[in-house]
């Protein structure tokens, strides 16, 4: 991921418990961030979204993210505390930042204590933005099938399960599980997140929801395979003059996703009334992005040990940025065992994809590598829009030791003198159509 700062974890004190925190920005406005189930102050910063995204916002307010007690880096307390003793610690965060007024950005099951603390402490609270929140913990959901739930999660807790889930993907290199596996461990114990879905099973809001008098807004998406969309549509009705707004292919988890432009834009002009730090249509250029991913990592860490492993792993992004700088390319970021790059020549990105996969093959590393090209969005140091989708999908349909393109890829590079065999017709998850993708040769 493109470094942009980790901030610095600091600790407020609420009552006898540390509080973790981190503050990124210096805007105008405070946006205190009230995570889900999962939460680790530091650790999310592994994930590839979720820097960008408060990169994003702190181009408007000071972003503040914490860890409530018993998970993350805060203190670990005996059995589960209650709403009202999670709420202290948003109010104890606020004081240690001197904070007096605050936007509250709840995820998830963060919502109904962000909605408990927009009702108690309206002074504190200029704005209420709820994402993938509920009325009722378990909706419609029998007491047999929540616990067959429950007892599914706990029993996979720490493989990344729960987390593909709030991501919305059924796929993923084994980098990504392992990455999303962890921060399930160190948000917390699988006894301590059975506990606490048991006590969030009984979280009912609906008569708070009619006391919350501060501009509220509420964002949900049909492809949220976590809550069903149809709970943002209650939780929205019952919030006195709350705004409602409905995206059609976010998941869960949006902050970790990346590709949130148009929720963070809405929550920039929801707080501020503008969208000044929306992308700007200069900033979409047309491109030919590449994926690379080291096909069985896990394998082969495990057979080579830890130390071989990162020497390894340093050898292949020093290949992989020399090759790029070769083909006059543009690194954008490590994905750990892999590489997002862009071109402004297709043909020069077939050839280093190739050139990198024949490298790391010298070196005992299979490589797989997918190419698309199209609109991009140039989001800073980072690159967003369909097109880096695209490509991902197109590199998850790789084998060892192959170059996958796309189509319009073929077509742009006609005369080129590179040969590409048809694989045939694919559905690459979350793109229109079917795509008919060519392996590429020299």
């Amino acid at each position: 991921m493109t470094d942009l700062g980790m901030p610095e974890t600091r600790y407020a004190q609420s009552g006898d418990i540390n509080i973790a925190y981190q503050t990124m920005g210096h805007g105008p406005h405070d946006i205190v961030i009230v995570s889900g189930a999962n939460s680790h102050v530091e650790f999310h910063h592994e994930l590839p979204g979720f820097t960008p995204f408060l990169h994003r916002l702190s181009g408007f307010a000071r972003v503040v993210t914490f860890d409530k007690r018993g998970q993350g880096l805060s203190d670990r307390v005996s059995g589960v505390p209650s709403l009202k003793e999670r709420m202290d610690d948003v109010r104890a965060v606020m004081d240690a930042i001197g904070s007096k007024r605050a936007v509250l950005l709840g995820f998830s099951d963060g919502c109904a204590m962000s909605i408990l603390f927009a009702a108690t402490y309206p002074e504190r609270v200029s704005h209420l933005i709820l994402v993938g929140g509920y009325v009722r913990a378990g909706y419609s959901v029998s007491d047999e099938k929540f616990e067959a739930v429950v007892t599914a999660t706990v029993a996979a807790w720490g493989t990344g399960q729960l987390m593909k889930r709030v991501l919305g993907t059924s796929d993923g290199n084994e980098r990504e599980i392992a990455l999303l596996g962890k921060l399930e461990r160190l948000s917390c114990s699988p006894g301590a997140i059975k506990t606490l879905m048991l006590m969030n099973r009984r979280i009912d809001i609906t008569s708070i929801l009619p006391c919350v008098r501060v501009p509220a807004l509420v964002l949900h998406s049909r492809a949220d395979a976590f809550v069903p969309v149809a709970e943002g549509r209650k939780l929205a009705a019952a919030i006195p003059g709350a705004k409602y707004i409905e995206y059609g292919d976010l998941p869960h988890g949006a902050c970790f996703a990346g590709a949130c432009e148009g929720l963070i834009g809405d929550i920039e002009e929801f707080v501020t009334g503008h969208r000044d730090c929306a992308v700007p249509e200069m900033d979409r250029v047309l491109a030919t992005v590449l994926f690379t991913d080291i096909v069985g990592s896990t394998s082969i860490a495990v057979e080579v040990g830890d130390q071989r492993w990162h020497e390894l792993l340093d050898r292949h992004d020093r290949l992989a940025e020399q090759m790029i700088d070769k083909h006059r390319g543009n690194f954008v970021r490590s994905t750990g065992d892999g590489i997002l790059a862009t071109f402004d020549g297709p043909g020069r990105a077939v050839r280093c994809a190739l050139a990198l996969g024949a490298a790391a093959q010298q070196i005992g590393l299979p490589l797989r590598a997918g190419l698309h090209t199209g609109e991009i969005e140039v989001r800073g140091p980072d690159v967003g829009g369909i097109a880096v989708h695209a490509a991902a999908r197109v590199m998850a349909q790789c084998g060892a030791n192959e170059v996958l393109v796309s189509r319009v890829v073929t077509d742009l590079v006609a005369g080129a003198g590179l040969k590409f065999t048809e694989r045939g017709a694919f559905d690459l998850k979350g793109i229109p159509g079917q795509w008919v993708l060519f392996a590429a040769s020299q």
